[in-house]
């Protein structure tokens, strides 16, 4: 039977929660879509009369296409050009889902989607649900039928290798904007002194390209290398403003709750760069350049209140 118009507004009202799931297991804002639009498709061919608890039943479904989906996804990141980084989400992304506690605002930063690589299909999926959405083991069990202590045991492994021994600072979107314009102002002073004072003794710096536009996959690491590396990275170059298409408007802005430089050429976000803020400093740069990761970082961008840019890069 076809959906009536109240199951399909059942759907819709879960649709932010369920599209906020699937981008923190899968770090793909598209491929996270294309699992929720499938899930829809399940629901709608199911005989939703019998369905008692709507939301734990799709959360169900909705896991286990993430979990093939990212097995899958392993084989092609296995062939990527360089380094494969999350897509980024730009702050008011919806997408970006709860952000109430520090569990679940830690859970969609940049960094910790990055160090989630690390974990299996299953171990994602328990951090994510118990993490990010509080989900009790009995229900995760239940989604990925498992035994609850089975659960447990998963998102403590989970929990350790996510983990990378720095603590992150709590801070908020006006502190994170102060933040970049710091940074911003020390990488263009021409000199590294500047930078390598922000930065911590063991910072990195990696970036994604996609084989598309040239980043640097393999990480860098030391705050004199990384520091040296930016300053070379905003040195004028009509090499550089050729392959993006023009001078681009450099922006502090925030994505995924981190920090952010935001390059922008004619509206559309042509990079992203995180900053990972800790109490010692700046312990990690990630940049996104990879245009078909960029897509709705530039769509939000277009309806967002951005202001002037800070200046021109290259």
């Amino acid at each position: 039977m076809p959906l009536s118009a109240d199951d399909v507004d059942r759907f819709e009202a879960l649709r932010p929660r369920l599209e906020a799931i699937a981008y923190r297991v899968l770090g793909s804002a598209g491929e996270a879509e294309d699992a929720v639009q499938e899930t829809f498709l399940r629901w709608q061919a199911a005989d939703v009369d019998r369905i008692e608890v709507p939301e734990a039943w799709l959360t169900k479904v909705l896991t286990h296409l993430c979990l093939n989906q990212l097995t899958s996804a392993r084989v092609r990141r296995e062939t990527y050009v360089g380094q494969w980084l999350p897509e980024p989400l730009l702050a008011g992304d919806p997408m970006l889902g709860p952000a109430d506690t520090a569990e679940q605002r830690e859970s969609v930063s940049y960094a910790v989607l990055t160090l989630m690589e690390r974990l299996s299909p299953k171990e994602r999926a328990v951090y994510v649900l118990r993490e990010a959405f509080g989900y009790p083991h009995r229900e995760i069990a239940e989604i990925l039928a498992i035994t609850e202590a089975a659960s447990q045991q998963i998102f403590h492994r989970a929990k350790k290798h996510v983990a990378d021994g720095r603590v992150r600072t709590e801070i908020d979107e006006a502190a994170a904007r102060r933040i970049v314009e710091e940074f911003l102002a020390a990488a263009t002073t021409g000199r590294t002194e500047p930078l390598v004072r922000l930065l911590t003794e063991d910072a990195i710096s990696i970036g994604d390209g996609g084989g598309k536009v040239p980043a640097r996959a393999k990480v860098l690491e030391g705050a004199v290398a990384v520091a040296k590396f930016l300053r070379g990275l905003l040195k004028p170059a009509e090499v550089k403003r050729a392959l993006v298409g023009g001078a681009p408007e450099v922006y502090a802005w925030t994505a995924n709750g981190d920090p952010a430089v935001v390059a922008v050429v004619d509206g559309r976000v042509v990079g992203v760069m995180c900053l990972e803020v800790t109490a010692e400093g700046v312990a990690g740069l990630r940049h996104q350049v990879n245009p078909d990761k960029l897509e709705r970082a530039t769509a939000r961008w277009a309806v967002a209140d951005h202001g002037e840019p800070l200046f021109h890069a290259f």
